[in-house]
């Protein structure tokens, strides 16, 4: 009698092992560019003069700035939830700001793709396809790009910064903000656009798709509600940076500082760069030093509010990723148990 065959794994397919290799390299690529460029801009200011910038903060100060930016996750978190309950999922606040907040974990893949995690979560735990659940991440993108551009602009009409391409940049998450949540509006430029130039089909047919599963978030102030919730989360993070700033000794106004702090993030998010690492770095450097900020105190004050911003949310993440991936798996398989 032939011995039995233990079956051995299916083999990872190569294609998407590669992609995922690809990515990895990409982030830790403008990771260490990022770590070099601002090593290399301390060291031609003087270490001494960044280090002594740094030590100007206290404990408590830090920790001011880290709860502004919780102000922040939750307001989005809360957000989060809004949206999610008015679409029809019956999931509990406790449980949606788990999904929002332990996102955070894959903010740096390209485009913050990663994010989509979060879709495969709920299909877990409701059974909804992602193709249900993905208008969820395209009206939480608007909402914050409608709150950042509102804000922004009017940071920068109180402070009369001229800061080249703001103007520009608001403009255009403005009117992205507002296709997007306008369902009639975006399956109606689909349409068009496929009758006009006739190429890419598919996407086309997605975006008219998108445009449909809009349509729940068009009615009872629900994006109304959301994009308030988002411009006071914003503006906590802008006064963090302006409270920074003060404290290191800049004299820079809040509305300039606030105005820096979104535009700069935006900046970094039309990159394309996971995270916007480096774009919002450089143009934050940029801006402050156009105000008359020294390379020695920009320096380290930009590196000091990524870290209580955008890097502080990825910890966030990071601690309550492997909660989420057990709590939606556990449901899961008490969902599928008859």
């Amino acid at each position: 009698m032939p011995l039995e065959q233990t079956p051995s794994a299916p083999p990872v397919p190569l294609a998407g092992f590669l992609k995922a290799l690809r990515e990895r390299a990409v982030v830790l690529g403008l990771l260490a560019l990022l770590v070099i460029g601002l090593l290399g801009a301390a060291a031609a200011t003087g270490w001494q003069e960044t280090l002594d910038q740094i030590r100007k903060l206290s404990l408590w100060q830090v920790g001011a700035l880290l709860l502004l930016s919780l102000i922040n996750y939750a307001l989005r978190g809360l957000r989060w939830h809004i949206f999610a309950k008015h679409l029809g999922l019956g999931l509990t606040l406790q449980r949606n700001m788990l999904h929002f907040l332990g996102g955070f974990a894959m903010t740096v893949t390209p485009g913050r793709l990663g994010e989509l995690v979060r879709m495969r979560w709920i299909k877990r735990e409701t059974g909804w396809a992602i193709e249900r659940t993905a208008p969820l991440v395209l009206v939480d993108r608007a909402s914050d790009l409608a709150a950042m551009a509102i804000l922004m602009g009017a940071a920068l009409c109180l402070s009369g910064t001229q800061i080249s391409g703001g103007i520009p940049v608001t403009l255009l998450a403005l009117i992205a903000a507002f296709i997007v949540t306008r369902p009639a509006l975006l399956a109606s430029l689909a349409r068009v656009g496929y009758r006009t130039t006739g190429l890419v089909p598919r996407m086309f047919v997605r975006l008219r798709r998108a445009s449909q599963a809009l349509v729940p978030f068009s009615t009872g102030g629900t994006l109304m509600t959301g994009s308030v919730l988002a411009f006071i989360g914003w503006l906590a993070e802008g006064i963090a940076f302006y409270l920074l700033l003060a404290w290191m000794g800049a004299d820079v106004s809040a509305s300039t500082a606030i105005a820096i702090f979104l535009f700069s993030t935006l900046a970094g998010g039309l990159t394309g760069a996971p995270g916007g690492v480096g774009g919002a770095e450089a143009a934050m450097i940029a801006l402050l030093s156009f105000e008359g900020v020294p390379l020695a105190l920009s320096l380290p004050a930009t590196a000091l509010i990524r870290l209580t911003t955008l890097w502080f949310a990825i910890v966030i993440g990071l601690a309550l990723f492997p909660i989420a991936e057990r709590v939606s798996k556990r449901v899961q398989n008490e969902l599928e148990t008859p």
